[in-house]
């Protein structure tokens, strides 16, 4: 790890806070030598607003909603540039005011060597505290940024192998039996789906999707279910319904609770809003079989993948995540999904009017490029 850790790091030059323009041509082909010095002209941070329109409805335990407020970044270095993303779902507590007040205090011109990975990251984390989404928008643009520089995806870098990425699941939100069942026929090319429980109606929801499929599914309660024995033998119920896993079931305060679950299910339960970055981790060990890392909570790429190797030596599940964001911040994750047991990256196919094109889900199964960095365009 020590080697693969020096190879990595990576940096920036100098940067402002502009906003990007209306509309921008596409990347160009040309890349320098990886040869060339680390020194060039300084990185240019820019940044705007954009608000992603979902396809349905989007409900969940404690709220629903049809549009997520999103912040799309791009670090330009001797031209070329990387591509990022903040996606802030409410209980994120992040928006474009708190996302444009954090990125326009970035300012990168105390750094030399592009390739200072550790160095930067750091130093953008300490600005303020929070503020996670935000930080993950300039981290995956560095990360986009230097792997075009070194004509390189992220897998390839990290010495993953494509050929292990899971299936991803897709996300089916709380509706009607009618919706739920013309959700799941939208749903045909996937092998696992992943449904929205923690109201009133969970078991009606199941019986709706197992009127119609036999595909395994998945669940997440997002702190839904407030009594533990009747979690428990909810969790029974759905284990003879074909559920291979329980995420969040109760709420992350109920440490107690959730270890007495996590102990006595058939089932594995993955942590989600009780784990945000690489700090949470010990503070779950034994609590929870597994962790689901998005980007948007530990605050980027560099952190996901220090999550993702720390829970397995842990001897914890690991499943790669997403919010409704665009093939931008999917395809950055994607990039890690190799390392994952399970991966729920469907975030831009929940969404109209993606930017990008980029990872593609073929088969049901998340399929990388060879395209360099996180391996996007712009359309």
């Amino acid at each position: 790890m020590g080697n693969r850790r020096d190879f990595l790091k990576y940096s920036g030059l100098a940067g402002g806070s502009i906003l990007l323009p209306a509309a921008r041509s596409a990347m160009g082909s040309a890349h320098p030598s990886v040869e060339k010095s680390s020194k060039g002209s300084p990185l240019k941070l820019r940044f705007r607003p954009y608000d992603l329109q979902l396809k349905h409805v989007f409900t969940i335990a404690n709220n629903s909603r049809t549009s997520t407020p999103v912040m799309l970044t791009e670090i330009e270095y001797d031209g070329i540039i990387g591509y990022g993303e903040a996606s802030m779902p409410p209980y994120l507590g992040e928006s474009h005011q708190t996302a444009t007040e954090f990125l326009k205090k970035v300012d990168l011109s105390s750094f030399s060597d592009p390739f200072e990975l550790e160095d930067i990251t750091q130093y953008i984390d300490d600005l303020a505290s929070g503020n996670h989404a935000a930080k993950a928008s300039v981290d995956i643009a560095l990360h986009d940024l230097v792997g075009k520089i070194l004509q390189k995806p992220w897998h390839k870098l990290w010495g993953l192998n494509r050929a292990r990425t899971p299936n991803t699941s897709f996300t089916i939100g709380m509706d009607t039996p009618e919706v739920v069942k013309s959700k799941v026929a939208e749903a045909d090319i996937f092998k696992i789906l992943k449904v929205k429980l923690g109201r009133d109606n969970d078991k009606e929801m199941i019986t709706a999707i197992r009127s119609v499929t036999n595909k395994p599914l998945c669940v997440d309660v997002n702190q839904g279910w407030k009594d533990r024995q009747m979690a428990l033998d909810m969790i029974h119920w759905l284990a003879s319904q074909g559920v291979v896993f329980i995420e969040q079931p109760m709420s992350k305060l109920a440490i107690e609770d959730m270890a007495w679950l996590t102990e006595n299910s058939p089932l594995p339960i993955m942590a989600d809003e009780a784990v945000q970055t690489v700090g949470d981790l010990l503070s779950i060990n034994k609590v929870y079989s597994g962790i689901n890392i998005k980007l948007m909570k530990c605050g980027g790429m560099r952190n996901a993948f220090k999550m993702a190797t720390m829970a397995k030596i842990m001897g914890m599940k690991v499943m790669i995540g997403c919010m409704t964001e665009t093939s931008c911040a999917v395809s950055a994750a994607a990039q890690l999904s190799p390392l994952a047991d399970w991966a729920d990256l469907d975030g831009n196919l929940l969404i109209s009017n993606d930017l990008f094109s980029g990872v593609q889900v073929i088969n049901g199964k998340i399929t990388l490029s060879d395209l360099p960095g996180i391996g996007v365009q712009l359309k």
